[in-house]
This record gives C-alpha cells, structure tokens and sequence, in this order.
C-alpha cells in the first residue's frame, strides 16, 4: 500500500535526524548538576495531576507559535501587538505552566535555557503523560524578538486541499499534516466552531450529511440554535474513555463520521488523505512514532540558532 509505505518511511526517517543547529540533549552538562528537561518534566507533571487539560493547551500553544512565524516563543511576548491579541489564539491557554517551567530553570541556570525550548519539552512531556509515546526532544532554539505582525493559522472549516497547501507552505507533507491533526485526540472545540454542520451546513438549512446523525442529535442538545452561539466546550474525541488520552483514536472515530471539526471528518473522506487516516486508526504504536516525529519536524520549523535572536529571561517580554 503506497500510502503505508509513505507514513513506514516518515517515522523511520526521522529518527535520530538533527534539524540545523538544533540536537538531542543540548542542555546536557550545561547547568551543573541539575538537568533541564527534568526541572522542566517536573513541572508539567506536577500541572498535570490536577489539571490534565493541560496536554491539548501544550499542544495547541507550540502549533500556534510554530506555524505562524516558526517554533521562536514569538507568541509568549505580551504587548498591544501581541500574537496573543490575534483572534486565533484567543482561545490558547498554558502560558503560565511555561513560565513556571521558566522560572524553574532560571533559578538554576540564568539565561541558559530558551522559551522556545521550553514550549517543546513541554508538549513533548504532556504527550507522555497522557498516554502517548515519548519522543526525544531537539533543543538549542533562541527567542524571537518581536511578535509576528501577521497571524495566519488554518481554521477549522478549510478544505483539505487547502489544509494540504498550507502545511506545504511550512515545508510540512500531507503524511505531517495527518498525524499532527492526531494531537486533535485530546482537547475540546466549542459550538460556535462547528455549529453550522448542525443546522445550516453550507447554507443547505439542513445539518452536515457526513456527520453521524446520532451524534449531531446529541450535539443539537449540547449546541442548540442560537443567536450569537452558546460557547458550550465539546470534547473533540467523542470516546468518552479516551478524550485525554493520547492515542488513535480520533483516527477511528472520524472513520464513523463522528468528527467534531469540519476538516477532521474531511480527513476520513478525502482521497488524498483517507488511505492514511485508515492505517492509522488500524495502528497505535504507527501513530504514536509518527506523531512523535511530525511534531519534531514541525518544532524545528523557521528556528532561531546561535546567536540570532536572545535567550528571554522571562518569557513574556524581551530582554532590555
């Protein structure tokens, strides 16, 4: 099966592979005794316990920093021109769990460690703690200076032809794009998001017909037809056992038309993607490797190395 083959040879690919300046275990003897990616670790975990929300925040928030203007904490910088400020990312939580995370490894190390770094590690060990697979981890990113000034992230309706197009845009394949709408297995959307597949899809006045009826009479329930929309959260895994767990499962539940999102049930229907949505609904351990690996590949996109950029003190403003 060509597809099979394709996504075989993504995860065997990448393993091991260094991306520009960026390696495993950059941090390694760096700051004495102490260990950077278990301070870091140490954090999350302890979030975790109490909060396990927190795995969809991680992920989300190292995407939205990733594909805007590349994995350089451009989006952790507070000010009137923020990207937080962007309506994209209005939704995007974990900031304080990086800047906890920070804090922890400043005081043992000052200015040794970056935030872009941190977000990855982060999401990285919020993965593991939900389940999914380990992955290691490419460290010696720098900071970005200033915000991005254009905030271009794909929405939840697009196409994927257009998805497609842009994941290609950031040097991300087809294969990359699957797996890493695979992060979508954890975490929730809201009814304004996908209300229209309920009521008026496509302005037909009638509901979206590849969603499983039974489940878009459940969410009429949950979401029902107002004026502005209720922001109600829906959980983006409709397994109820496996909503935080990262795993495979969105794959098979997209298989029996019950994604949330428009372009994660389009997936499962488009040629140029069912194939692969297919082998991985059949296969865990694939999809935790791939995964793995797609968010490696995408947290090296547009890095700042060496001496470009700072390493922030704080990761919500710019050194002085």
């Amino acid at each position: 099966m060509k597809i099979l083959g394709l996504i075989v040879v993504a995860v065997v690919g990448l393993v091991g592979q260094c991306h520009g300046a960026l390696q495993v275990g950059f941090y390694n003897g760096k700051c004495g005794t102490k260990d950077v990616e278990s301070m870091v670790q140490g954090v999350v975990a302890q979030r975790f316990k109490s909060d396990n929300t927190i795995v969809a925040a991680l992920l989300c928030l190292q995407f939205h920093d990733c594909f805007v203007s590349g994995c350089d904490a451009s989006l952790l910088l507070d000010g009137t021109s923020s990207e937080k400020n962007a309506p994209p990312n209005l939704s995007v939580r974990g900031y304080d769990i990086i800047n906890q995370a920070k804090a922890a490894v400043e005081a043992a190390c000052p200015e040794l460690v970056s935030c872009a770094d941190i977000i990855a590690l982060a999401a990285r060990d919020a993965v593991s703690l939900a389940g999914g697979r380990s992955y290691a981890v490419q460290t010696g990113r720098r900071d970005a200076l200033f915000p991005a000034t254009n905030v271009n992230l794909p929405g939840p309706s697009i196409s994927v032809s257009q998805a497609i197009s842009a994941f290609k845009s950031k040097g991300l394949s087809t294969n990359d794009m699957v797996l890493l709408l695979g992060a979508h297995t954890v975490g929730v959307t809201h009814c304004p998001l996908f209300q229209n597949r309920l009521y008026n899809f496509n302005n037909t006045g009638k509901p979206d017909p590849t969603m499983n009826p039974t489940l878009a009479s459940q969410l009429r329930t949950v979401c029902p037809n107002a004026s502005p929309p209720q922001n109600t959260a829906v959980n983006l895994d409709q397994n109820a056992s496996s909503a935080f767990i990262v795993d495979n499962d969105y794959y098979k539940q997209i298989l029996s038309k019950r994604g949330i999102l428009q372009i994660d049930q389009a997936l499962a229907l488009d040629s140029a993607t069912r194939t692969s949505v297919m082998v991985l609904a059949a296969s865990n351990p694939l999809f935790s490797i791939g995964f793995g690996n797609a968010m490696v590949k995408m947290g090296a996109l547009q890095i700042l190395t060496g001496t470009q950029g700072q390493v922030r003190k704080v990761c919500n403003v710019a050194n002085g």
